[in-house]
């Protein structure tokens, strides 16, 4: 099962290489939207650092939901979802590979570019390595939960729309404690219990979540 998994997850990473496209323009609109608002609010450090981790965090989220259309569209288009379905191995696992390469192109770039970005906003050396490990424990849970969008979705006329009122309210729990993690640091206080719950929330996004997917999926190709 692990060698399937692998499998997906090799061959996801390819068709990325070959729509470099798509992973460029989810980094491009991070940048974006997170260089705009110390352009926006102005150049004061104390506003500016109150406001970083929500920032970073919304854009972060935001630019996950961009590459989430995709992530079982092509494979309908094509016929290889229904492939998939057919082969002896459950559903579940062609998901969770699928959502671990979702998080390897999309959310661990996100990641790491998050504390060049974070200088902008005068986050101190702690703020932005609590910042980074955040992303890092966060993202997966947005990968998860937001595979369940694109199956419940999949098809669907005007699915993006569709997709962001059903993911986004998912997405919160993430949010609060991604970048309550940040804050705390950035008071004097400790970041440990929202890791924590960003790994419980993350390990329920790549475990737990896929099996309901799987569950949409066969919906949509029925």
């Amino acid at each position: 099962m692990i060698a399937f998994v692998r499998a997906i997850v090799a061959r996801d990473l390819r068709l990325a290489m070959r729509r470099r496209s798509d992973v460029v323009s989810a980094l491009f609109f991070f940048i974006i939207v997170v260089s705009l608002f110390p352009l926006g609010v102005g150049p004061q450090p104390e506003l500016l650092r109150t406001l970083a981790p929500g920032v970073l965090w919304v854009a972060a989220l935001l630019a996950t939901m961009l590459s989430l259309p995709r992530l079982f569209a092509d494979d309908l288009r094509d016929g290889t979802l229904e492939q998939l379905l057919l082969a002896p191995q459950p559903l579940g696992l062609t998901v969770i590979g699928k959502v671990v390469a979702h998080w390897l192109v999309c959310g661990l770039p996100l990641a790491l570019l998050a504390p060049v970005l974070g200088l902008q906003f005068d986050l101190p050396a702690d703020g932005l390595k609590t910042l980074t490990l955040s992303l890092l424990i966060g993202t997966p849970a947005l990968s998860g939960i937001g595979a369940i969008g694109a199956a419940l979705t999949l098809g669907v006329r005007g699915s993006g729309v569709l997709l962001s009122l059903l993911v986004l309210p998912l997405y919160i729990p993430v949010l609060i404690f991604g970048a309550g993690a940040v804050d705390a640091v950035a008071t004097g206080m400790a970041s440990d219990a929202h890791l924590s719950l960003l790994g419980a929330l993350a390990l329920g996004g790549v475990f737990f979540a896929p099996w309901p997917t799987a569950a949409a999926l066969r919906i949509a190709l029925e």
